[in-house]
């Protein structure tokens, strides 16, 4: 379980560094200059349209934080188009001007800029954009022999896993000499956050395309990156995609209200077993699991609970004492909010559209409440195997449904959700004269076209984010003992849709 946050170990957090790029020299001065949140600012010179030694000068021109300027070569990913002579010229003019650290590629073969005065001052580099390096170790070894003041690594990853190799390179460097280790790309974002169980002296934030770089306000106010440190304890939601997850915000949220040592991030696997590598070998703590393997984790576990076995599927992992447990909160979270509104399942006449992963935790919740159960889906074949797997109270229904008797509509369907607003897994005709319930456990639209007819035509609406909610509670419960606040939890989730609405 994550402790307490102590200002002990936030002494212990790595520092911010905010990347600056622009097309002009004044641009690029008022974006350093608005990095307040950071503890150095990278100022990347090649994005300037035809640096120079003028533009070098003004760069360091009434900085108010410490700096690294960066000339980054064409052939390592940047937009320097001049000759190797131009640019070894411009980093000399930083380092004679009093830049704090100049970055400098290992392969640029610029030895003479370290000398005995400025070595410390050197951030020696190596990236690759293509992939993750089988030589890493021997890369990193060697430039450790330049003894420069720190080391950068870079490198795409293209699994979770990628991670924790990374991680084993970073522990190999001694405690006594500074590097940054980051993993680039959507599965190397732990790499940023964590950027303290890396050992890294600092994390780059910023908004570059396509090597996934977190923004400066996201790690301050989303994860709370001045809180991490090397102790902190790591969760996340597994699958594929989860960009668009409102999860660590609900989460991330909960931790900072309990003022709990843990972050929760994104991670996007690229399989099943990528994640049980990454979990080992990352010591992550828990994780929430969403498409694509609620199924197939499931296997690949130390330990089911009942309902998750009954269920065939799991969407929460706790790791303890290096062992994989897992538990289905879907159920218990899709069954909450009817509990709340004082509803009797027994017997009541329940009609579930689709029959994919959320449909078999509904079904479920539904049969052991003793419910009786139609399945609505497009595919008979699916519908059938569906049923096939539960209890007598469970019955294939038509497709699409029609005006056959219900007390409680739970649309399990993508249908309606965001961009498709507009769409509807039924005929709204068939919600006139119901005074039941209409649940539809999509969640982005909040209010979807099903739920706004459903409140028109007199049904009781409940929309997806609670059921979101409620099973992320169960979630959070079981990582650490404490039971978060719904409103809270929702609340953040409200706000990340809004925000991904106008991104």
């Amino acid at each position: 379980m994550p402790g307490r946050s102590t200002s002990a170990q936030a002494s212990k957090a790595s520092k911010l560094c905010a990347v600056v790029t622009a097309p002009t020299l004044a641009e690029l001065l008022q974006r350093r200059d608005a990095a307040t949140a950071a503890d150095l600012v990278e100022l990347r010179i090649d994005t300037v349209d035809r640096p120079d030694a003028d533009v070098i000068d003004g760069a360091l021109t009434g900085r108010r934080t410490p700096v690294i300027v960066t000339c980054r070569a064409a052939w390592e990913g940047g937009q320097f188009r001049g000759s190797e002579e131009e640019r070894r010229r411009l980093l000399a003019r930083a380092l004679e001007q009093g830049a704090e650290y100049v970055d400098v590629e290992w392969r640029a073969g610029f030895h003479e800029l370290a000398g005995p005065e400025t070595r410390q001052r050197i951030v020696l580099s190596s990236h690759d954009f293509e992939a993750f390096p089988a030589d890493l170790h021997e890369r990193v070894s060697a430039m450790l022999r330049d003894d420069t003041g720190l080391v950068k690594v870079a490198a795409t990853a293209t699994r979770l896993g990628d991670c924790v190799r990374l991680l084993d390179v970073a522990r190999s460097v001694e405690p006594a000499r500074r590097g940054a280790f980051i993993a680039m790309g959507p599965y190397g974002v732990t790499s940023r956050v964590c950027a303290a169980r890396f050992g890294s002296a600092w994390t780059y934030a910023g908004a570059l395309e396509g090597i996934g770089q977190v923004g400066l306000r996201e790690l301050v106010e989303a994860y709370g990156f001045r809180r991490i440190t090397a102790q902190t304890a790591i969760y996340g939601i597994v699958g594929s995609p989860v960009s668009h997850s409102v999860s660590p915000a609900m989460h991330n949220a909960a931790f900072r209200h309990a003022d709990v040592d843990a972050v929760y991030l994104p991670l996007p696997a690229a399989d099943a077993d990528d994640f049980v590598t990454f979990a080992r070998g990352m010591s992550l703590s828990g994780a929430s699991i969403t498409i694509p393997f609620k199924v197939d984790l499931a296997t690949r576990v130390d330990e089911v609970d009942e309902v998750a076995r009954e269920v065939g599927a799991i969407n929460t992992v706790r790791v303890h004492d290096g062992r994989l447990m897992a538990r289905n909160t879907d159920v218990a979270g899709f069954l909450q909010p009817l509990r709340d509104r004082g509803m009797d399942l027994s017997g009541l006449r329940a009609s579930v559209l689709g029959a994919g992963g959320s449909a078999r935790a509904v079904v479920a919740g539904l049969e052991r409440s003793g419910a009786e159960v139609s399945v609505h889906a497009r595919t008979q074949a699916r519908a059938q195997a569906l049923v096939a797997e539960c209890g007598s109270h469970v019955r294939v229904g038509r497709w699409p449904l029609d005006d056959a008797p219900w007390d409680l509509l739970v649309n399990c369907t993508p249908v309606g959700m965001h961009p498709a607003v507009g769409a509807m897994p039924v005929d709204p005709s068939i919600l006139a004269g119901r005074h039941r319930a209409v649940y539809d456990l999509v969640y982005n639209p909040v209010e979807t076209p099903l739920l706004r007819a459903a409140r028109e035509s007199g049904c009781t609406p409940i929309d997806g984010l609670e059921m979101l909610v409620a099973q992320a509670q169960a979630q959070f419960e079981w990582w650490t003992g404490l039971r978060p606040d719904a409103k809270l939890m929702r609340g953040a989730a409200v706000a990340k849709l809004a925000e991904f609405q106008t991104s």
